[in-house]
């Protein structure tokens, strides 16, 4: 394997021919400009000009799949299987609102429409207009997606009621590693530089293996500027709650071969508002943020380098209310986490075939402060990832891919105490998936094993606070996934998907012994935890009309061993000891959804959602931290195309929580709530120049209430209150 690692690193070139491909993209009246082609294996793109023509040069001459979408028609993929430079015209079909993408987190690359697995995507140009201060704090507007938050800065991402380790993060094709055990460590990511998020709602350990159990959140970086163009681009965002302020730049340039961007990103925030009582103590915080990209196509081998650095610092409140001052200094207690994160992917394509190798490098280096320039703690987590994939030839209607993923981790401590032990972790996976496509049916069956070894350093003193034994132990699972979409009718979709999936227990559920500053109590961890295991059944139906769309997912969530933390009654200097546990558990649910545009009111939009789940202890009891029932209606308006301004919109949502009284022994039910969102933007056109605009309102009735899911709730701590964005972005070039 090492061999083939350094092969795949060192390929410069190839005996092969490069080709060109070139047409005209037309409907069934006139040429298309504008039309989006993209080459997803070789990550390159372009649009189609005035005259509706494309072209791309010095491409491989492996098989390669070319993707037409354009807004108001249906999205045209075709296979080249090459071997010389080809013509390819392409006339589009009008379906007025349907966007089908591609769906990157499912390994095969396909469109949403050809996928076995529902998987929800949403643009991060999208998540922006809702207004919310974190890239975290936005993906709740998926369906089946909420989150624990402390104050405005700290959100840990819940996929249908599991969350921390339970849910993978994915970016720049790696796996996030950031010490997400914390109950107040956050996602970690700035929305600069990330082209859209995938949602897979349901065990993933097949693709992704240990942590995957509850969902992914794949982040896709954004993409490199279309062939043989220069982009720059500034935006400015404001925020009236916080006083806050998002500043980024970002420039890029593709060539026929080359092709770099850079993007940066400051933020910064004052403590956040709520009605009648100020604002809330040490909620401020800053983020930089700096990501940057490289790539080369050969004729038969394509790569790209990306890097992002991250350093967040944030205040950690303690539940105090009435602030007045708008500082942005941050207060002790506090955090500073600084990541870097290096990523390597290469495609060698081969005859019908083609090698995907990602290789990465990240660390994290997370400390926290109390009342000196000190750090009480200071972890820092490497972590070396790689992931190949080898794309078998197929045949007419099977499509192989094998591979093997692994990962090398190791945890430091240098700060006066100890949160977790120094400790090594070595991850290996190996894996199968075969795709079956017959006619209107598609079936997928995928098989995984995996084996997890962690290796703890003993410290500290026996029978005191802080002592951590040595720890040496392995995990190994085996699991499997079988996925079913057919078409009822010409605008039905039916998709039935049943896989398991694990996790490991982390280092903090094995080995805890002390106070958790940020949980406010004594954890006692537990050597003898053993693996979650689940099975998990989804069910989905998809109907899409010319003026109608319709959707209703279901599943079941069967997991053995499910680990959980429970008071013991006791408490060691003023904190109450929590202990952690294992028993079986239950969760079920699941969200349904339209979308009504009447004809031939086109531009009128209303779109209703609804959500649910439900978590059970087998034993006895509910699970803590499900997130409470939630529906949210929206109505948009796009209005017509001018000579000055185009895209523009109008909207208003109202969000309606239900209450949560389904809760755990130590849980507290909480009261549901409305809240009214409200929005609009245009493009504008100012000499050659774009602007994007747009202003939304969050809470904007002010209203006071409490998330089930916010940490702060226990302390009496209410969520933000109204909150107005101001978003330009201008287009340079």
């Amino acid at each position: 394997m090492k061999y083939l690692l350094i092969t795949l690193l060192i390929i410069s070139g190839g005996t092969l021919h490069a080709q060109n491909i070139s047409g005209v993209i037309s409907d069934k009246h006139s040429p298309l400009a504008g039309v989006s082609i993209y080459i997803s294996e070789l990550e390159k793109s372009t649009i189609s000009n005035a005259d509706g023509y494309y072209e791309f040069n010095d491409l491989g001459i492996s098989s390669i799949t070319i993707i037409f979408s354009s807004i108001g028609y249906k999205p045209y993929t075709q296979k080249i299987l090459s071997t010389n430079s080809k013509v390819l015209n392409v006339i589009l079909e009008e379906d007025i609102h349907i966007i089908d993408e591609v769906i990157v987190s499912s390994v095969f690359n396909r469109l949403q429409s050809d996928n076995v697995m529902k998987v929800d995507y949403v643009s991060v140009e999208n998540l922006r207009k809702t207004g919310a201060t974190s890239l975290a704090g936005s993906i709740v507007s998926i369906p089946g997606v909420s989150q624990v938050s402390t104050g405005s800065s700290i959100g840990k991402p819940v996929i249908r009621g599991l969350t921390g380790n339970r849910v993978v993060i994915f970016t720049q094709g790696i796996r996030l590693e950031n010490q997400q055990f914390g109950d107040e460590h956050g996602l970690g990511l700035s929305d600069a530089g990330i082209e859209s998020v995938e949602v897979i709602k349901g065990p993933a350990s097949l693709l992704y293996g240990s942590d995957a159990l509850g969902g992914v959140l794949y982040f896709n970086p954004e993409k490199f500027a279309y062939a043989n163009e220069i982009k720059a681009d500034f935006n400015q965002r404001l925020y009236s709650n916080t006083y806050g302020s998002n500043t980024q730049m970002g420039f890029k340039q593709s060539k026929n071969q080359w092709k770099y961007l850079i993007r940066g990103n400051y933020a910064t925030y004052s403590d956040y508002s709520v009605p009648k009582d100020g604002r809330v103590i040490n909620t401020r915080f800053n983020n930089t943020d700096v990501k940057a990209a490289i790539g080369y196509d050969f004729s038969n081998f394509s790569s790209s380098l990306r890097y992002n650095f991250s350093e967040l610092n944030l205040g950690l409140p303690e539940g105090e209310l009435n602030g007045k001052s708008t500082s942005k200094t941050i207060m002790y207690p506090k955090q500073n986490v600084r990541s870097h994160l290096f990523t390597l992917q290469n495609t060698l394509f081969l005859d019908n075939s083609k090698i995907e190798t990602t290789i990465g490098y990240s660390v994290n280096d997370r400390k926290e402060f109390e009342q000196n320039s000190n750090p009480n703690l200071s972890m820092k987590l490497a972590t070396a990832t790689y992931d190949i994939k080898y794309y078998v030839p197929k045949s007419k209607s099977l499509t192989p891919i094998i591979g093997i993923q692994g990962m090398y981790q190791s945890n430091g401590n240098s700060g006066e105490e100890k949160l977790i032990p120094d400790a090594r972790t070595i991850d290996f996976g190996a894996f199968a998936n075969v795709n079956f496509a017959r006619d209107k049916n598609i079936l997928q069956l995928g098989l995984r094993f995996d084996h997890r070894k962690i290796n703890s350093d003993q410290s500290g003193i026996v029978l005191d606070e802080g002592y951590f034994p040595p720890l040496n132990r392995s995990f190994n699972s085996a699991n499997v996934a079988l996925g079913y979409k057919t078409s009822l009718a010409a605008s039905t979709v039916l998709r039935v998907n049943v896989a398991s999936g694990f996790r490991a227990p982390n280092l903090s559920e094995l080995l805890s012994n002390g106070v958790h500053e940020g949980t406010n109590r004594y954890e006692i961890g537990n050597s003898n935890l053993e693996t979650e295991q689940n099975l998990q059944l989804d069910l989905n139906l998809d109907y899409s009309a010319s003026h109608f769309e319709f959707f209703i997912n279901g599943f079941y969530n069967h997991i053995n061993n499910y680990i959980f933390t429970a008071p013991t009654g006791e408490s060691i200097e003023d904190n109450l000891v929590y202990k952690y546990l294992q028993r079986d558990a239950t969760l079920f649910g699941g969200e349904a959804g339209l979308h009504y545009h009447p004809h031939p009111y086109d531009w009128l939009h209303f779109q209703s959602s609804f959500e649910m789940v439900l978590g059970e202890n087998r034993s006895g009891g509910k699970l803590p931290l499900m997130p409470a029932h939630n529906w949210h209606n929206s109505l948009k308006v796009e209005f017509p195309n001018s000579t000055h301004f185009s895209k523009a919109f109008a909207k208003i949502d109202l969000v309606t929580t239900l209450n949560q009284s389904r809760i755990s022994n130590f849980e507290s039910e909480t009261k549901g709530y409305k809240l009214l969102n409200a929005g609009f933007g245009s493009t504008f056109l100012i000499g050659n120049h774009k602007v994007d605009v747009s202003l939304s309102g969050q809470n904007i009735l002010n209203k006071r209430y409490f998330s089930h899911l916010s940490r702060l709730k226990s302390d009496g701590v209410p969520n933000m209150g109204r909150n107005i964005v101001l978003d330009v972005k201008f287009n340079l070039i």
